[in-house]
């Protein structure tokens, strides 16, 4: 498992994948699921895993945090990265930052909180949190104006974070003049990334962001690592007919929950058995609705394992 710190090529070497956290009957997570997961999303090139909003940890524990630490330690590839999340309001944060003060993630994502909260306060907030965990963090920002782009610099320049994830949802992602402020603010788009799967990845990168989020690479991860190197490389049409295929499951996770209908969506295309999705949540039901889940996540992990196919072929005749 990485445990060095967050360089530049670190974040544009792989997807971020944000997978479903898969838990048993009891709502426990299981190892050999989760560990049959990042599997699959190792052999598709991904090598980074992001356990955040689609594991629904915002309403994940403290006193089960350590063994979930274990377990995301136990089922790492050797070459993988493991970003644990915390939060999202500051004492729970606090806390877990504590736990991961004598561990050896090399850095995790603070969860937004949009209320009770100010954007000069989660700046500060966020460089008590660097220090009290010993490392600097991954912003994650969703909302405009969840914290001024020059605090966004400062916390960059003074360590507390080292990563951010880009969220706010635009009807055309290059219009978007806070994230051109942040660009402008920090200087690069290098320790940027894009935070709401490959519809506007592709934008952002061309706005010079380093990589992007994905939870249906979960599902289709030869695919979304496609994007990535087609995307990093400049070509930026091979890109989006890429992406194409990813946009039956993404219009499904913008009609009934992103969060929801991924974690079905894993397990009906046979990835991993994920389980009940956890506290202040509820799995989606409605036979129909199911249907056009796995109808679209087969589909699109069909497609990925034919590019896995097709890349191989062409490594065999070379």
């Amino acid at each position: 498992m990485k445990t060095t710190p967050v360089t530049d090529a670190d974040l544009g070497a792989s997807v971020l994948s944000v997978p479903p956290l898969a838990r048993d009957a009891q709502g426990v997570p299981s190892k050999a699921e989760n560990r049959r997961q990042v599997d699959w999303l190792r052999s598709g090139g991904v090598t980074t895993y992001l356990y955040g909003g689609n594991a629904n940890l915002y309403n994940f524990g403290v006193m089960d945090f350590g063994r979930l630490l274990d377990m995301l330690e136990e089922i790492a590839p050797a070459d993988g990265w493991m970003i644990p999340s915390i939060g999202a309001d500051f004492g729970k944060a606090a806390d877990q930052a504590a736990i991961l003060r004598d561990r050896a993630f090399p850095t995790a994502m603070v969860l937004p909180l949009s209320f009770p909260a100010t954007p000069a306060g989660l700046a500060s907030g966020f460089a008590r949190l660097a220090e009290i965990g010993g490392r600097p963090l991954i912003a994650y920002i969703k909302n405009d104006g969840f914290m001024q782009a020059a605090d966004v610099a400062r916390l960059f320049r003074d360590g507390a974070i080292t990563a951010l994830k880009y969220a706010v949802v635009r009807p055309e992602p290059k219009k978007d003049p806070y994230l051109a402020d942040i660009l402008d603010a920090v200087g690069s788009g290098e320790r940027i990334v894009s935070g709401i799967g490959e519809r506007p990845a592709i934008d952002h990168m061309e706005m010079g962001l380093a990589a992007f989020t994905s939870g249906s690479v979960c599902v289709a991860p030869h695919l979304s690592t496609a994007i990535l190197k087609a995307g990093r490389e400049g070509r930026f049409a091979e890109a989006r007919a890429i992406r194409e295929t990813f946009l039956p499951l993404e219009d499904l996770r913008d009609a009934h929950s992103p969060i929801r209908v991924l974690h079905e969506a894993v397990r009906l295309a046979g990835v991993c058995e994920t389980g009940p999705i956890g506290d202040f949540l509820t799995n989606l039901d409605g036979a129909e609705r199911l249907d056009a889940i796995g109808k679209a996540a087969r589909e699109l992990k069909a497609r990925s394992e034919a590019a896995a196919e097709g890349t191989a072929r062409r490594a065999a005749g070379a």
